[in-house]
């Protein structure tokens, strides 16, 4: 299936590694031109190289959320790609590792989204394939562990990416969600619980109806696709990726 991203413009957030690097690996794979920050610039830097083997327009720079200059590196960066089709917002306290820092989390997950979507508002709107994804998780649909930030506010999350659509959908943008479940891959925090907690990890993986552990790409292909033109009446909608872990029933 052609997705119809040749030549669309698109800014990830969070991409050097995992869910991130998998996205932008196939939205180059698909000819699209790319933008991503990363707090390690030595990821960014390897990511780029190879980004730039596809053959598309690269812009990658290190950066920190927990920083000030956010929406003016997006504003920069929009204008730089020459216009923005594709948001991702993937930037998360959780591969910051501080999914119980509620200010953490606030800024990364929430106002992250909200500042991003409010700055690349007036390039999404000359776009004539606008699309939003936000990066959610299943641990804001169950009960997850214990109480924490991070589930929380992805579930906030989830209720603004429904009403932007809402809102934005006159303007020709789609919204949509992604919710991974329990995902493992090089240097993840399911990578670590692997080896730190093997009790806990092995109990996880049984609950998954598929009786494995996803991989990015598995979700990245769907966020791709969500993202794309291929995908051009489809909005508002949350995609649970999780392999059968969450048991609850949505109708």
């Amino acid at each position: 299936m052609k997705l119809g991203l040749d030549g669309k413009k698109v800014i990830l957030t969070g991409g050097s590694r995992g869910l991130g690097r998998a996205a932008l690996e196939l939205f180059a794979d698909e000819g699209a031109d790319v933008a991503f920050f990363s707090r390690s610039a030595a990821q960014v830097e390897e990511t780029v190289a190879s980004l730039k083997t596809r053959g598309h327009v690269v812009i990658g720079e290190a950066f920190d959320m927990s920083g000030e200059g956010y929406t003016d590196w997006l504003t920069r960066t929009a204008g730089a790609l020459g216009g923005v089709d594709i948001f991702v917002h993937n930037v998360s306290s959780s591969g910051a590792g501080g999914t119980g820092d509620w200010d953490m989390t606030y800024r990364y997950d929430i106002r992250g989204a909200v500042d991003g979507c409010n700055a690349l508002l007036p390039w999404l709107e000359k776009s004539h394939s606008a699309s939003v994804v936000l990066m959610s998780t299943t641990a804001a649909l169950e009960t997850f562990i214990q109480p924490a930030a991070f589930n929380a506010l992805k579930a906030a999350l989830l209720t603004y990416g429904k009403q932007l659509s809402q809102a934005w959908g006159p303007k020709g943008i789609r919204v949509n969600m992604v919710s991974p479940g329990p995902i493992l891959f090089p240097g993840g925090n399911w990578s670590k619980i692997q080896s730190s907690h093997p009790g806990f990890y092995e109990a996880t993986t049984k609950q998954c109806a598929l009786g494995r552990l996803g991989d990015a790409a598995e979700v990245a292909r769907t966020v791709v696709f969500l993202a794309s033109p291929a995908s051009s009446y489809t909005t508002g909608t949350n995609v649970v990726i999780d392999g059968g872990y969450t048991k609850r029933v949505q109708f």
